[in-house]
């Protein structure tokens, strides 16, 4: 006997339909991440550094629960839906609220094993900073134009705004997010990728979406598009030789610019930040080739974008 399909289950067939953003859930985010910072340090030539981020991520894990943001008025989705342009850009719309995110974090990890030396003191050395002081670095770690004084300071600092970012991005609806130009930026914060992302599962599964560094809001973007240009010609992709395929560097022949893909495909539990930051011995690489990389990570405590 055959049975007469209800509208969400012809919808579920349907592969033309997927979402188009998805937002993050802090819930499971801060979760997710750390347990595969974790375990991505095991053999890693840089595991006591990603061990470090795991501890810093189950500190946004802890820290998150607290955050309750709000939501933007029906005047800025209307304003940003009309121009085309990001929701809440973040340098713009610092909520004060990260300064005691920031706290938190800092005092989570003061005392922890996995906090390199170089860094308990730039640790503290936040923790005294006045509030205008942590604005300032605020922005500039959002714009990757961190001095080269202060680049050590961005893990802390993004690790603050992320949590917060993130608690608000959640609390939209996919229907306030607006449709971007460029479309490679954040179409809620305005911050660039950290990563792309071939998604399994679900209706978002086999689409590729760009991962924002920032607030962890995820929009589609089609792979024969270059991440940082929208650029069709000439997309490649680079590996380590013997390292797998389930992270490459998608490079672009018109910008000359790199962004990784993490392909869940090969790799089910590949997390876009943290299997960007564990795999940096292809940046160390991709640095040989005529390829910049297009945006930074934030939990690196180095340069960021040099495209």
């Amino acid at each position: 006997m055959q049975r007469i399909l209800q509208p969400g289950e012809i919808e579920a067939l349907d592969h033309v339909n997927f979402p188009r953003i998805r937002l993050p859930e802090p819930a499971s985010l801060f979760a997710d991440r750390a347990a595969r910072l974790a375990q991505l340090a095991e053999g890693n030539p840089i595991g006591d550094y990603l061990r470090f981020a795991a501890r810093l991520v189950r500190a946004q894990q802890r820290a998150a629960p607290a955050v309750q943001t709000t939501a933007p008025d029906p005047e800025t989705i209307a304003r940003a839906q009309a121009h085309a342009m990001p929701l809440l850009p973040a340098a713009d719309h610092l909520d004060p609220a990260w300064h005691g995110v920031l706290d938190r974090l800092l005092d989570d990890v003061a005392d922890a094993p996995e906090l390199p030396a170089p860094l308990a003191a730039v640790a503290a050395a936040l923790r005294a900073a006045p509030a205008a002081e942590r604005d300032r670095l605020a922005r500039q770690a959002l714009a990757e134009s961190l001095p080269p004084a202060d680049l050590a300071a961005g893990p802390f600092v993004m690790a603050a705004l992320q949590v917060v970012l993130a608690d608000r991005a959640s609390r939209l609806a996919v229907a306030d997010v607006p449709y971007t130009d460029p479309a490679t930026v954040c179409p809620v914060c305005g911050s660039a990728p950290v990563a792309s992302v071939l998604r399994i599962g679900g209706a978002a599964g086999g689409h590729r979406y760009l991962h924002c560094g920032a607030c962890a809001t995820e929009w589609n973007m089609v792979r024969v598009k270059c991440s940082h240009c929208e650029s069709t010609e000439s997309v490649r992709y680079q590996g380590v030789e013997g390292a797998g395929d389930a992270v490459l560097a998608e490079t672009c022949g018109h910008c000359h610019t790199y962004r990784k893909l993490v392909n869940q495909e090969k790799d089910p539990l590949g997390e876009p930040l943290a299997d960007d930051l564990a795999t940096l011995l292809l940046d160390l690489l991709m640095g040989d080739t005529e390829f910049a990389r297009a945006s930074g990570n934030p939990l690196l405590a180095l340069a960021g974008s040099t495209a």
